[in-house]
């Protein structure tokens, strides 16, 4: 796992170009390309053009364009159906002189086959004997067995979209000492050191283990609303998109 974005940055810094550049070489609007980096996928207009926008970027700053395709798809994205569509065969097209013949003939069998029944069943109809007559007793039906139904197939469970938690940290009553791991104490570090005031960064996972040192110095923005994290002592908390629990150094 990468973080999408801050690559993206950092690629685009390296070769000292701005937004309007790379958009007049990709032709993708500056706002997408900045939601690009910012990790924003919810500002694009569809998950397709979330692919589409960054094979384009990441291949004009001299990157493998489907790593990120990848990256985002193993992610952001889950309970897709991709299969592809079969294409419908054409079916021929039929004469109408053809048309008319066989019809023609499919009425005259069909006409044939209703006259023969009709005087076949006159014929039984005639030489049949007539019931005797007999004590009025009701003739015995036979036992109807019940349809039998097979097992109802369960119905398939709609595919779920993890929404992931967006965070937002900036340092704005002093200086913090900060670490971040994704999902939990022993993942994937995402940040560690002091972070200075004025200073800010941006983290994206399903999950977000924080240990900060000074959060009374923080200012944090959980999917764009201000959240607190603790007072003034040490703390660690764990981060999902909708909530924010006590953590330890191990969990």
């Amino acid at each position: 796992m990468f973080e999408i974005g801050n690559s993206l940055r950092e690629a685009r810094l390296r070769k000292r170009l701005e937004f309007r550049e790379v958009e007049q070489a990709t032709k993708i609007r500056s706002r997408y390309l900045r939601a690009l980096e910012e990790e924003d996928f919810e500002a694009l207009p569809a998950e397709t053009y979330v692919r589409g926008f960054l094979r384009a970027y990441a291949e004009a700053l001299g990157l493998d364009g489907q790593l990120y395709v990848d990256e985002y798809n193993s992610r952001f994205v889950t309970g897709e159906d991709s299969s592809p569509l079969r294409p419908r065969r054409s079916q021929p097209r039929k004469r109408p002189g053809r048309g008319i013949e066989t019809n023609v003939i499919l009425l005259a069998l069909t006409a044939i086959g209703v006259m023969t029944a009709l005087v076949i069943a006159a014929w039984k109809f005639s030489s049949s004997p007539e019931p005797a007559a007999g004590p009025g007793r009701p003739s015995p039906s036979l036992p109807q067995r019940p349809a039998t139904q097979g097992p109802a197939r369960p119905a398939r469970p709609p595919a779920v979209r993890v929404t992931p938690a967006k965070l937002l940290v900036r340092a704005t009553g002093g200086d913090c000492w900060l670490q971040v791991h994704a999902d939990s104490a022993s993942g994937k570090l995402l940040y560690q050191g002091t972070l200075e005031r004025g200073q800010s960064q941006r983290f994206v996972s399903r999950r977000l283990w924080v240990n900060a040192g000074r959060p009374e110095n923080l200012d944090l923005r959980l999917n764009g609303e201000p959240v607190s994290i603790g007072g003034a002592s040490p703390v660690v908390v764990l981060i999902t998109a909708t909530s924010v629990t006590p953590a330890t150094s191990r969990s």
